[in-house]
């Protein structure tokens, strides 16, 4: 059993008028084995949450801690809460030119195991993975994510986390710019990994739809840089239908 835990977070950025607060105090427990959704409009910091947890160097962190296992990883460089056991799967993924998609999955791997996986089981590891999120194996010699399409970033980004296979996922609104059948494939990648029965998600969203075919345990409303009210699958079936306006409202206040 693995635990991730958020104690009261505070986040800034730096703007053109200064330092500028995004999360306000941001408290969240995530067990491997659960789902947990974050919902909420526009500006309210969920992807600043992803990429402050994830290390970007943007975010200051002012107040609190990100705790892996009872570990601070605020304290630890990017690559080594990679290797800790988290991952993050971005908004909008980067393209990487010069770089296969095979070289990069290949390096990823080998940096957080330790040790470089055998080169013909890899090969056919990738492969597999490539097809099951419906891409054809020739994705694996193509720099990353150059010239894919969005739903193909999005898919490519699950393959990473199948075969990477961390601990914890923060997916950053990965269900943005998806068709219905990409939005399927992904949904399947995110099922099979956590199917697993001991690796956590936490889904950032701002629709229901990816909860048509995900089921998270926990639901959680996230306003100006705060949770704002946890319930299960109900509460996402709420906010589809009566939107964030009571809550946007409630912390205006």
């Amino acid at each position: 059993m693995s635990t991730l835990e958020i104690k009261n977070l505070h986040v800034s950025v730096e703007t053109e008028d200064g330092a500028k607060e995004i999360l306000r105090g941001v408290n969240l427990t995530i067990n491997s084995g659960e789902i947990h959704a974050i919902m909420g409009p526009n500006g309210s910091g969920k992807s600043t949450l992803a990429y402050s947890i994830a290390g970007h160097p943007k975010y200051d962190v002012t107040d609190g801690e990100v705790l892996l296992d009872g570990q601070n990883v605020l304290e630890l460089s990017v690559d080594e809460r990679a290797r800790a056991g988290l991952f993050l799967a971005m908004q909008y993924p980067v393209e990487v030119p010069g770089v296969s998609v095979a070289n990069f999955l290949r390096t990823a791997k080998t940096a957080i195991d330790g040790e470089a996986p055998k080169l013909r089981t890899w090969v056919k590891d990738v492969n597999a993975a490539l097809e099951r999120v419906t891409l054809d194996p020739t994705f694996a010699q193509r720099s990353v994510n150059e010239g894919f399409s969005g739903g193909e970033k999005k898919r490519h980004e699950i393959a990473q986390l199948e075969l990477l296979n961390p601990k914890f996922a923060v997916l950053d609104e990965t269900d943005s710019g998806l068709d219905i059948d990409a939005l399927k494939v992904v949904s399947d990648g995110v099922n099979r990994y956590s199917g697993q029965g001991d690796r956590g998600v936490l889904l950032i969203t701002h629709y229901t739809r990816i909860l048509k075919y995900i089921e998270p345990d926990f639901v959680h409303v996230f306003v100006a840089g705060r949770l704002a009210e946890t319930g299960g699958r109900e509460l996402a079936d709420e906010l589809e239908a009566n939107g964030y306006d009571k809550y946007v409202k409630a912390a205006a206040v």
